[in-house]
């Protein structure tokens, strides 16, 4: 139910998960949290807005989902509420962006 950071970031820089379906990377933040440091190509999607608008849950139709926030714990909440609702491969970015920032991107601020 959770990925690694390092996995993700393969994945986006494929374009595709190791079985080749797309990713939607999705952000379960607020937005206060999005303005002080956010990952490129990520959706913002707050979890106190949760189920998403119509036209987000569309897009993310066929896709990996791979959900964070900002230590994992939101995330890990969204995935399970996104495995019962459809989505039974979406998984947790473990650690969030904070992780993120230490081991990947160091120009995301950590906050």
């Amino acid at each position: 139910m959770e990925v690694d950071v390092g996995t993700v970031k393969r994945w986006l820089d494929a374009g595709a998960n190791d079985a080749g379906t797309s990713i939607y990377l999705l952000d379960c933040r607020e937005p206060s949290e999005w303005d002080a440091a956010r990952i490129d190509r990520a959706t913002l999607v707050p979890m106190t807005q949760w189920p998403p608008a119509p036209e987000i849950w569309d897009a993310m139709q066929g896709k990996q989902v791979v959900v964070h926030c900002h230590h994992g714990v939101r995330s890990l909440r969204v995935t399970n509420w996104m495995r019962q609702n459809g989505f039974a491969d979406a998984v947790s970015m473990a650690g969030g962006i904070d992780a993120w920032s230490l081991e990947i991107d160091h120009s995301v601020p950590r906050y």
